[in-house]
């Protein structure tokens, strides 16, 4: 089985910057389409590149060879290059099975117009296929145009390949691949905002009675909706229009049977959950704490569910920091700190502790330089490696203390402007059921 996915390389791409070797030597305009050949071949990566093919170019060749094609052309601006990457189920296919799919498959899609490099990577399970195509073709100059016809014939191919050396084949896809954050999030039962609308909008249908109620709680919530062929909301903050009908492949979401959920649902009487403790006994929670657990749980980090809870649009764009935020409640938590004079105090602590250490190594350093016993420099160089660490866990302590200083009066404001929202919702609710019972 083998799955396949493309892109575009261009200069403004970073997702191949962070790994590619030798990414001190690219400068210019070549620097995107160098970074993502240097990613590709990694030796790391492929068994000291015994596992890269070039088609219509060589390796060590493969920059110069795309850049000139170009040239010839007069097509240097825009699209660099495609990327694509063809990955197989782990432990289907051996390195040199995966490599020589990959060279076929290359060969057979793009062989006869572009130039090609073809690299296998062993550093995952599954072993998988880099696919590097210049943009535009040394045959005819025109470009490769990456539509749902070409990655069509791209999967196409790939499945035909497969079947050749008698490997699985997915047959009958049932939805649309997820962005990895997307999946990841999901695994992790963490929120996305493709999560959140959805519960936003099963909230709006059990609390409508008609489309029009509907439409209304949405948009006091704070979407924007925008009418076509089919209905899409932008939440508040947002940056794109998301189709409702896509919030899951059942269906269950289309205008038509949102307007079915509205008029045929029923209302179901859920038994009453009694918890029975001692108030009295209860250690109430104060300052930073307080604060942090109030807005984690407006979240939705707090308490983990499988079922996201609906989170108010003001603190939708903080759940890209909740990582972030979990480390510090942790270290509030830790440090037993509930006011802004312990935080400072700890601050003043963690930073005269961290100078303390870096003065510290510094001397080791000199002593390394001056000493001529073997034995003597290999403990100085412990001492250096245990300081090392100990600076590294004082500086993100630090940070994380001036983290929470800028954070909690955002927190505060945030919190502020949220009570103030529900509160003038309630009103306005309080203020349609007194007009329906007036009617």
């Amino acid at each position: 089985m083998a799955t396949t996915k493309i892109w575009a390389v261009n200069d403004s791409l970073k997702r191949v910057v962070d790994y590619a070797s030798n990414s001190d030597k690219t400068s210019g305009e070549d620097s995107g389409l160098y970074d993502v050949i240097a990613y590709t071949s990694q030796e790391l990566k492929t068994d000291k590149q015994l596992y890269v093919t070039g088609i219509n170019c060589t390796l060590s060749t493969a920059l110069e060879d795309m850049n000139l094609t170009k040239k010839q052309w007069g097509k240097e601006d825009g699209i660099l290059a495609f990327h694509c990457v063809q990955s197989f189920k782990p432990g289907e296919v051996s390195a040199e099975l995966a490599h020589q799919i990959g060279v076929e498959f290359a060969q057979k899609m793009f062989g006869n117009r572009f130039e090609v490099l073809v690299s296998t990577h062993l550093d995952k399970a599954h072993y998988h296929n880099h696919i590097v195509i210049n943009s535009v073709s040394f045959k005819d100059g025109y470009r490769y145009y990456d539509n749902k016809k070409n990655y069509q014939k791209i999967q196409s191919i790939s499945d035909a390949i497969c079947q050749k050396y008698m490997l699985s084949v997915i047959r009958n896809p049932r939805s649309k691949g997820k962005h990895y954050s997307e999946w990841k999030a999901e695994k992790e039962h963490k929120p996305t905002i493709r999560s959140l609308i959805k519960a936003d909008v099963d909230a709006a249908i059990s609390e409508s009675k008609t489309w029009k109620d509907f439409i209304s709680i949405l948009k006091a919530n704070g979407y924007r909706i925008k009418y076509g062929k089919h209905i899409a909301v932008q939440a508040k903050g947002g940056s794109k229009y998301i189709r409702l009908r896509s919030l899951s492949d059942d269906g269950m979401y289309t205008e038509e049977q949102i307007k079915n959920r509205i008029y045929q649902k029923k209302q179901k009487t859920l038994p009453k959950t009694v918890y029975r403790c001692d108030l009295k006994k209860q250690r109430k929670i104060t300052g930073f704490k307080a604060l942090y657990i109030k807005y984690m749980y407006a979240m939705g980090i707090l308490p983990k569910q499988t079922t996201p809870r609906r989170v108010h649009y003001l603190l939708r764009e903080d759940l890209k920091y909740m990582d972030k935020i979990t480390k510090e409640v942790t270290l509030i938590g830790k440090k037993n700190i509930n006011t802004l004079d312990e935080l400072e105090v700890n601050l003043t602590e963690a930073k005269e502790k961290l100078d303390k250490c870096i003065r510290e190594r510094r001397c080791i350093y000199n002593k390394v330089k001056r000493t001529k016993d073997p034995m003597l420099s290999s403990l100085h160089q412990q001492d250096i490696a245990e300081l090392t660490q100990e600076i590294k866990t004082l500086r993100n302590e630090v940070k994380l203390y001036e983290s929470i200083k800028e954070r909690s009066v955002l927190m505060k404001q945030k919190m502020k402007l949220v009570n103030e929202d529900e509160r003038r919702k309630e009103k306005e609710q309080w203020t349609m059921e007194d007009k329906q019972q007036i009617r």
